[in-house]
């Protein structure tokens, strides 16, 4: 994992359960697997490496490649304390049968709660009301600026039912919200037991004051927010995007946002972190945050221990609660 990743762990508490469950040395980090090999190599790293059953991966774990595996004989295992596995799970880990998981359901929820208060304060029109109170300085005309405003009968669009997707309609639940989903893998029956209405995606996008999308990112979902169905969403409507930025079109989101017909809120962008001079930084009916709806601060602990218990499930000889397997992965982000 990342030397950082790894510093905000232990600040949390989130490694000390390792120890009660796996002889674990929480002082080695390993940042690249290259380091274990060559004659400059440390020792220690390599003898860690050659002894070891279970990897306990986060952030930044280098790829596992054939030539990382070959440095570890003995691994049985890959137990990942945060979401997607995509990033360092490779072929070669599906081929010598090393079991996997990940604590991405963790991680979810954090993701899920953001979204749900992005949805609330979309339909309250908290952006539009903040900037012209500021303008007003003074008494505002509440009933005349709220008119069509409030969360009350409302049409929320939940595109992906995810894990996230899915921790997201159970959470809009309390709410009188009419809620649609759309997922490519989901039949009506399973959208009516999660609380929505199973329909097309430009039938959600014409039919909803606020989108939020839960989809992977995967190469048929690049861009799934053209400028054709960003077209389709209705004037005044917000778009909610915690997933991935690449399901979004920015070029074409802007034309939608700088003309005051769409809003914004926006955990993710592509590119991951916009230009200095982009326009999303200032335009008022944008809230655009660094990527901090999953799991951060104590939220990383939750994932940790997550992580710790498949890891005693694995000593115990179990199966994992949160196991990922190759087909997985086809259809997940």
């Amino acid at each position: 994992m990342e030397r950082d990743t790894h510093s905000a762990l232990l600040a949390e508490g989130g490694c000390d359960r390792l120890r009660q469950v796996a002889t674990v040395d929480t002082s080695l980090v390993l940042t690249d697997f290259a380091a274990a090999s060559g004659p400059d190599a440390d020792p220690a790293l390599v003898r860690a490496l050659e002894s070891a059953e279970v990897l306990f991966t986060h952030w930044g774990c280098p790829p596992l490649t054939e030539a990382a595996l070959e440095r570890l004989p003995r691994l049985r295992a890959v137990v990942h304390a945060a979401g997607s596995v995509k990033h360092h799970v490779t072929d070669a880990v599906w081929r010598r049968g090393i079991a996997v998981s990940s604590a991405a359901a963790a991680n979810a929820l954090p993701v899920a709660e953001y979204a749900l208060a992005a949805i609330l304060l979309a339909n309250k029109r908290i952006l539009d009301s903040a900037r012209a109170y500021g303008e007003v300085r003074g008494r505002f005309p509440r009933l005349q600026f709220f008119a069509g405003a409030g969360n009350h009968r409302r049409t929320v669009g939940i595109v992906g039912a995810s894990r996230t997707g899915r921790r997201v309609l159970e959470l809009l639940r309390p709410f009188a919200l009419r809620v649609l989903v759309y997922d490519p893998f989901l039949d009506a029956a399973e959208a009516a037991a999660l609380g929505a209405e199973l329909v097309g995606l430009d039938d959600l996008v014409r039919r909803s004051h606020v989108v939020s999308v839960h989809a992977p990112q995967l190469p048929e979902t690049r861009h799934m927010f053209d400028a054709r169905r960003l077209a389709l969403m209705p004037d005044g409507a917000t778009l909610v995007n915690t997933a991935r930025g690449s399901l979004v079109d920015t070029e074409a989101l802007l034309g939608h946002l700088r003309s005051g017909r769409l809003s914004a809120v926006l955990d993710v962008t592509e590119p991951e972190t916009p230009p200095a001079d982009s326009p999303l930084y200032d335009l008022p009916n944008v809230l655009m945050t660094p990527h901090v709806a999953g799991s951060l601060g104590n939220e990383l602990t939750r994932m940790a221990l997550v992580a710790a218990d498949e890891l005693e499930r694995y000593a115990r000889g179990e199966p994992f609660a949160h196991g990922v397997g190759p087909e997985e992965l086809v259809r997940s982000a």
